[in-house]
């Protein structure tokens, strides 16, 4: 592969089939940009969100967000760049080194006003031949209808007067950035310049209350995000479903992620949402077991933690299964308690629960379940084995935001029981390394709930039928 030394930092941008030339026209050689992705988030979905946040603000304020950068891998390779999600969430842009000014109230500046900033990439041919078409200000003005856009290296000299507002709201960052002395617009230069801005201001920095108001937002899901997060679950339980028809003993755990991974692309998904938990045997019992390298064995468990990631939405399924396809006496056991937990904490999953009832109905019948079994002779001993909460939100994280208040209508979190009895436990040697977690992704609607995940089995007797008909 053929390396420039100097690493820009810069990112393939999503809209990149539409936009050629160094003044963001078309030409007649351009690819018709239907070639590309024609279900991203529109703008009318980030001006919604826009206009939401505004609404939260007090009077006289403004809202401050600044996008990622790019994070370096090793040497001259970068990792694949990953918008900061609020970021994203307000304006659609995925490109790194922007920062967004969001205001309650009219701003006048020359010949007009505004209520919202953005600043963004400049085009860049010589760096757009190795990395991609950028938007450029153009592009955000006509792509994502941010009307108000400058290049990031006009940031530093534009008259902003932060002073003048009663409060200024940001969410502080401790990401460590390198400063790119050629580039006077980048991450590190943007924080720069907007820290000696807001040194101007006294006293009315609030790094606190913008966190909650975007956790708000963001935990109930528009229809638009609904259907981007449909979709992500979709490609995942096909994932989990294609997996458990061509698996094998002698295989290895990172086989089992390639068959993963390669439905995520096959079907369109970008990344996964998270690295990949794919866990066998004594990698069962491990929680975020991501080496994958283990040869699957005939009595193995395999505990699948996956997701994929779709325009920024991620899934979080997880199914267990044997590797051989039929469960022993003891797998038996303990998967169908930790399905019995996730069926009671899925029924908790309604409009004014609390957050948290569906964890507390399925440690109640985890416990009773250990307790009859004689895995555990005392209730707080159930931690032995289950030591998680069963919930997160889900979306544009794969631990979403969110305010873990009563559930409501548009909510979209995971039920994720699970026991893990590695070997060494104080109890008989034949639970030792059965691992069972099972995990589906549930939509709050305004009269109960939908599990979006439902579309893979998880009953033994379904699991064993789908994986003995491959034969």
């Amino acid at each position: 592969m053929t390396r420039r030394i100097l690493t820009f930092v810069v990112v393939l941008s999503s809209w990149f089939g539409s936009i050629a030339g160094p003044n963001d026209s078309l030409n007649s050689n351009e690819l018709s940009e239907d070639l590309y992705d024609t279900d991203l988030l529109p703008p009318s979905f980030h001006e919604g969100r826009r206009k939401a946040l505004r609404s939260l603000l007090p009077e006289n304020s403004v809202a401050i967000f600044i996008a990622n950068s790019i994070k370096n891998r090793s040497n001259d390779v970068d990792f694949e760049f990953h918008q900061e999600p609020n970021f994203y969430y307000l304006t659609g842009y995925n490109e790194p080194h922007g920062i967004l000014f969001i205001f309650k109230n009219n701003q006048y500046l020359g010949n007009g006003h505004y209520n919202e900033l953005v600043f963004v990439q400049p085009r860049d041919s010589s760096t757009e031949l190795w990395a991609g078409k950028r938007l450029g200000v153009e592009g955000v003005k006509g792509k994502l209808e941010l009307k108000n856009a400058y290049t990031n290296d006009q940031f530093a000299d534009y008259k902003l007067d932060l002073s003048k507002l009663d409060q200024v709201f940001i969410i502080p960052d401790d990401q460590e950035m390198e400063d790119n002395s050629r580039d006077r617009g980048d991450r590190y230069s943007l924080k720069k310049h907007l820290k000696a801005k807001m040194d101007t201001t006294g006293l009315n920095i609030n790094t606190i209350l913008l966190k909650e108001m975007m956790s708000g937002l963001r935990e109930v899901k528009e229809k638009e995000e609904i259907v981007l997060l449909r979709k992500a679950i979709g490609i995942t339980c096909a994932a989990q479903q294609q997996l458990m028809e061509e698996i094998k003993v002698g295989q290895t755990e990172y086989h089992a992620e390639a068959i993963v991974e390669y439905v995520f692309k096959s079907r369109g998904a970008e990344y996964p949402g998270f690295p990949s938990i794919i866990g066998a045997g004594e990698n069962s019992c491990i929680l975020h077991y991501t080496a994958n390298r283990k040869k699957l064995l005939n009595d193995d468990l395999i505990v699948v933690d996956i997701g994929a990631e779709y325009h920024g939405y991620s899934a979080d399924v997880t199914r267990t299964f044997p590797v051989n396809g039929k469960f022993t006496k003891e797998q038996m056991i303990i998967y169908n308690i930790v399905l019995e937990a996730q069926e009671a904490g899925i029924a908790a999953c309604i409009p004014g629960s609390r957050f948290w009832a569906a964890n507390q109905a399925a440690t109640g019948v985890i416990i009773k379940r250990l307790l009859q079994l004689k895995l555990i002779k005392e209730r707080k001993d159930y931690r032995n084995y289950f030591m998680h909460g069963t919930s997160h939100y889900l979306g544009l994280d794969v631990h979403d935001v969110g305010l873990f208040g009563n559930l409501s209508e548009g909510n979209v979190l995971t039920v994720e029981p699970g026991i893990y009895i590695p070997e060494g436990s104080p109890c008989d040697p034949k639970w030792w390394n059965i691992g069972v977690r099972i995990e589906d992704d549930v939509l709050i609607t305004k009269t109960g709930y939908e599990v979006l995940s439902d579309c893979v089995p998880k009953s033994i007797s379904e699991i064993e039928k789908l994986m003995a008909d491959k034969e």
